[in-house]
């Protein structure tokens, strides 16, 4: 029963919010609460998983709200925009350069392995390049989100060591094999890109970028006000330093983001009156974004507090074909990015993936093959509303969470197709 409740909540959430009849907000909080109800949970015990799911949210959602702020006022001092102009000068108005420039950013900025970082580096430095060229933004939120998701399945990333410490195996055994399969998908990534680059050339052209005409100088002396040039070398060396504790990882990311963004708000902005602007300025931007997080902790919440997630891997499980055994990897690897579509990649790894390894097992199939195979999926796990960072990406690229995966799903599905494809190829999983 809790299983059939399971699967039919996740039905009418996508269908609520991809028919637009709810925001994902109010779709992310109500949905749950009425199957939790129908199931026959009290309302008291529903609000406790509600506390319970926002409490293990709350963290992360203070950390990005923070890293908006902070994002933002250095985007408002000017620190990118040397940097914008030297890759306008290199690309020459070219919008195939860029989406493919975004790709290799994308990948390279997520060797640190968190998703809201690479997040906001890719889209501060590509985002005015997008809006300057007229390249959809949609198409930054796809290549970024995809791109993560690929390379979340590194041995540091997310995914991987959720994989080796839930089924109890050597992460260097794991790892191995797949670091060529992590390879394919960056290059169907780039593929991706260069495809999408060569429509918006045909679309746009190769544009020649001409100096503001008077109509727009008013816009840009406002815009002038709040630059910092006398203070980008300082701004610059803040942001050097809080990516370098963001990757050794020997400082908790909310404390860091906090304390960056008081002291990038102080020293560029001393008078009260202006700081009290430049917050203002972002903070639609912040609630729109946290209280998404928040939602998002309250669907997950509910999720595991009424034991659906458990019943529905079990029963999902359960429709594998006896003669379907020795195929059990591909199998994992082609369902785990709509398992983890619909469930945090907590739930997955340390509920669903535990009971595949032990029917898989059953069949004669190594639990290491199992493990390998449940990190393909991530590029669609990426794009699934339940992950925190995806509501920063769409939030900062400035488009809509169902246009971001209506665009994005296509290119992730492919990703995870060569993933698999390549795998089997190279022998990292097996079929018999």
């Amino acid at each position: 029963m809790l299983a059939i409740l399971g699967f039919l909540m996740m039905f009418v959430f996508m269908v609520l919010i991809m028919t637009k009849r709810l925001s994902v907000l109010t779709a992310l909080v109500l949905t749950p609460i009425v199957f939790a109800l129908i199931a026959g949970f009290s309302f008291n015990r529903v609000g406790e998983m509600m506390i319970s799911g926002i409490e293990q949210v709350a963290p992360i959602a203070v950390m990005i709200m923070f890293a908006i702020l902070y994002f933002g006022i250095m985007i408002d001092t000017g620190l990118f925009d040397p940097m914008v102009a030297r890759i306008l000068k290199l690309v020459k108005g070219d919008p195939l350069k860029i989406v493919v420039g975004t790709a290799a950013l994308t990948m390279l900025v997520a060797l640190d392995g968190d998703g809201s970082t690479t997040y906001m580096i890719t889209t501060s430095a590509m985002l005015p390049l997008y809006i300057m060229l007229g390249i959809r933004p949609i198409i930054l939120a796809g290549i970024a989100g995809v791109g993560m998701g690929i390379m979340n399945t590194i041995p540091w990333g997310g995914a991987t060591p959720r994989a080796a410490s839930a089924l109890g195996v050597d992460p260097a055994e794991l790892t191995g094999p797949m670091l060529p399969v992590i390879a394919s998908g960056m290059v169907c990534m780039m593929v991706s890109a260069y495809v999408l680059g060569r429509i918006e050339r045909k679309r746009l052209g190769v544009i020649e970028l001409k100096q503001p005409s008077h109509t727009n100088e008013t816009a840009a002396a406002v815009e002038d006000e709040w630059k910092r040039p006398k203070l980008w070398w300082f701004n610059l060396l803040l942001t050097l330093s809080l990516v370098g504790f963001l990757v050794s990882g020997k400082v908790n990311l909310t404390v860091l983001f906090i304390i960056a963004f008081c002291i990038a708000l102080i020293v560029n902005y001393p008078r009260l009156n202006d700081q009290r602007e430049r917050i203002s300025a972002h903070s639609s931007n912040v609630l729109a974004i946290g209280s998404m997080i928040f939602a998002a902790g309250v669907f997950t919440g509910i999720l595991t507090g009424t034991k659906m997630v458990d019943e529905m891997a079990i029963s999902l499980v359960s429709l594998i074909p006896e003669q379907m055994g020795g195929f059990i990897p591909a199998i994992v690897a082609l369902t785990s990015g709509i398992f983890t579509f619909l469930m945090p990649n907590d739930a997955y790894f340390y509920g669903v993936l535990p009971i595949l390894s032990e029917t898989a097992v059953a069949y004669g199939v190594d639990k290491v093959e199992i493990a390998r195979a449940s990190i393909i999926g991530q590029p669609i796990h990426m794009l699934s509303p339940l992950v925190p960072s995806t509501h920063l990406l769409v939030g900062l690229a400035g488009v809509t969470i169902d246009e971001h995966q209506k665009f994005a799903m296509k290119w992730a599905v492919l990703a995870v197709i060569v993933m698999t494809a390549f795998a089997l190829i190279i022998g990292a999983i097996t079929i018999f």
